[in-house]
């Protein structure tokens, strides 16, 4: 289409989200992403790279002017921009994950895509070795405090399955279980009343590219009561950390874990040290 001999793999690759941005990097293939969305922030080479949109405000024509012979995609939420590149004959691939199992897949999948199948595989079982050794230090604690993660805050939305799962690995209970295979985010907004009567230990909120306020969550009717409230134990962590479904979600992790080892060990909440520099989400 653009008058470029075929190769056997894509040279031009462009990204439409942070995690996608990331792990064409993270299985060696950087040196051939042509563009980023405005929200990729890792790593910081990506930053420099030609901006093509947000992650649901694209421009075909952006898009099309780097020449890519491969445009990686997330989710139904950017459905309109996939069905413009086909339209305009550009290459697509269009992944959907929704928990580890699927991240895993995606990673696979896309270093697969790029030639980079061994790297990517290297990539996989990092992340896995970590997850198995954070679950076995976790496994041991007689309690398992009780979580609830925010990622939206009007009208409160509980965490996408892969959430659930990090915070079921680093030591804790997801207070809303039975959500966590709901992928749809309107069908994970819970009533602030029922998280009163499920009465968390922890509240960590993670807003979709919006800075957490805290204060409001403290000072939500009926609140005040919440074992997480009393005790201090509210936090925010970056989103970029837990909402991106690629390898950022290990740092996700190591905060959860720290959050929930903190309440297990009956650390103060003002010793708890937690980045709190927000990227941006896919969920």
């Amino acid at each position: 289409m653009y008058g470029t001999p075929p190769a056997p793999y894509p040279r031009r690759v462009v990204c439409l989200t942070s995690e996608t941005t990331e792990i064409a990097f993270a299985v060696g293939a950087g040196d051939r992403v042509a563009g980023v969305p405005g929200t990729a922030r890792r790593p910081a080479e990506a930053r420099r790279l030609p901006k093509v949109g947000g992650f649901t405000t694209f421009r075909l024509d952006r898009i099309v002017e780097l020449k890519p012979d491969l445009v990686l995609a997330f989710s139904d939420l950017q459905a309109d921009i996939v069905r413009q590149l086909v339209q305009a004959g550009v290459p697509v691939l269009a992944l959907n994950q929704r928990s580890l199992a699927e991240i895993f897949q995606a990673i696979l999948v896309i270093g697969g895509a790029l030639g980079r199948d061994e790297a990517a595989r290297g990539v996989v079982v990092d992340m896995q070795d970590e997850i198995r050794q954070v679950r076995e230090f976790s496994s041991v604690w007689p309690d398992r405090p009780r979580v609830y993660f925010e990622e939206w805050g009007d009208p409160p939305i509980a965490g996408i399955r892969w959430v659930s799962e990090l915070i079921e690995i680093a030591g804790g209970q997801d207070v809303f279980p039975e959500l966590r295979d709901r992928p749809d985010a309107r069908g994970r907004i819970v009533d602030p009343g029922e998280v009163i009567l499920r009465d968390p230990e922890i509240v960590v909120a993670s807003w979709c590219g919006k800075p957490v306020d805290l204060e409001a969550i403290r000072g939500r009717p009926g609140w005040s009561g919440i074992s997480a409230v009393r005790t201090g134990r509210v936090y925010a962590l970056p989103s970029g950390d837990v909402l991106s479904p690629g390898p950022a979600v290990i740092r996700g992790l190591r905060s959860l874990h720290e959050l929930v080892q903190a309440c297990v060990t009956g650390e103060p909440p003002d010793a708890v040290s937690i980045s709190t520099e927000d990227s941006d989400d896919e969920a």
